[in-house]
């Protein structure tokens, strides 16, 4: 026996998009390609030659910033460490503090400097400072991205700088940026109190730093990313910003200027901003589930994974949810417990079943605690 009701709740349906769904001509033409996705489902919302391995210029550098902030989060570096240029870091052209070789910084202020002014010096001391040496750290990069399904990525440095033999095989995709960026921003939402600063200092003060991403300062809910330009690749832009509780991604590559790169990020985000939302079911009217031979009475069913779902906005009002759980189940119960099943329509169309689950453990009662319950339960009756 199940028991299922029906209840009205604000949510709506997970949308999987054709490419090109996002309008029936192009968003923009700008680049050579563009993505747009929502970061907390990684839904891709627009795209135009996605998949097209391009050089992406100091883009590059937010696999840096990623693979520095896991290392912060391991507990391998800290934010108080001290780093030291190499002649190698300081010898970095292009974006750059001018690092001297045997100079100290922390690695707050060089992951400021990253991220605001796109230090290619910095870059690469943090890169030796994790790993060695940037060959040891694009190696990390790599392994990287291929654990995040970055399909279309090869990376030769840690700075997205086109000199060198090799240079023509670091290529990324718009879609492979997109997905770096979302890892970064989702899991790691302490980089963005470095990507979204407009103007500061390092060196005590001494040496300005000023945002290369001008969509910080003039763009609302603008939470980063990163820019990138070499004359390879064109002017590039992985564009972050937030409203609503939704966070969107824009990435677009291979633009003829900076203005052009910035005016189809916005176009990206103001149109993924107009027409989709996040919303979250609400379990609010939920009955705990009787547990048969437990050490307590019942368990509450809570939803078994990030539920969080994507609508247009004109799907959010309206839609219903069928509720499938047993009318008892017998201990133990598992935190974590599979006990039913949301599932989201709209009207008769199954839109997607999210699990429900155990939101504690409840061991099973042992003979010596059954046979005193059934004993006090004895004492009872008599006593009525």
């Amino acid at each position: 026996m199940k028991r299922a009701g029906w209840l009205l709740v604000t949510a709506g349906l997970l949308l999987t998009l054709l490419p090109g769904r996002a309008a029936g001509a192009e968003l923009t033409d700008a680049g050579k390609s563009a993505v747009l996705m929502e970061a907390a489902t990684g839904t891709v919302l627009y795209e135009r030659n996605a998949h097209e391995a391009l050089a992406p210029a100091s883009v590059t550098k937010v696999m840096t910033m990623l693979l520095i902030m896991e290392a912060i989060d391991s507990g391998k570096i800290r934010w108080e460490d001290q780093v030291t240029a190499s002649e190698n870091a300081a010898a970095k052209g292009g974006s750059q503090i001018y690092l001297k070789a045997g100079e100290t910084m922390t690695v707050s202020d060089m992951v400021k400097s990253i991220a605001v002014s796109s230090a290619n010096d910095c870059a690469c001391a943090m890169a030796e400072h994790i790993a060695g040496s940037e060959g040891a750290f694009v190696d990390q990069m790599n392994a990287r991205a291929a654990e995040l399904g970055m399909r279309d990525t090869h990376f030769v440095n840690c700075t997205g700088l086109d000199d060198g033999a090799e240079a023509a095989e670091h290529k990324t995709s718009a879609y492979d940026i997109a997905l770096m960026s979302r890892e970064l921003l989702v899991n790691h939402p302490k980089i963005k109190e470095y990507t979204t600063i407009w103007m500061d200092t390092v060196r005590n003060g001494a040496f300005g730093l000023s945002n290369t991403n001008k969509l910080i300062r003039f763009y609302s809910g603008a939470t980063g990313l990163k820019t990138g330009f070499t004359a390879a690749a064109g002017y590039c832009l992985s564009a972050s910003a937030q409203r609503d509780g939704m966070e969107l991604v824009a990435v677009v590559m291979g633009c003829k200027t900076s203005q052009e790169r910035n005016a189809a990020c916005k176009t990206l985000l103001d149109y993924g901003f107009a027409n989709y939302a996040l919303v979250d079911p609400e379990l609010s009217d939920v009955l705990p589930v009787p547990v048969k031979l437990g050490t307590e009475a019942s368990v509450c069913p809570v939803l078994g994974e990030n539920a969080r779902l994507l609508v247009e906005k004109g799907k959010k009002q309206g839609l219903t949810t069928r509720l499938e759980l047993p009318d008892q189940v017998t201990a133990p119960v598992e935190k974590g417990q599979r006990l039913g099943t949301l599932t989201i329509c709209s009207g008769e169309e199954v839109l997607r079943q999210t699990p429900l689950v155990a939101d504690r453990t409840v061991p099973r009662l042992t003979w010596g605690q059954l046979f005193t319950r059934i004993l006090a339960q004895a004492a009872m009756a008599r006593d009525c």
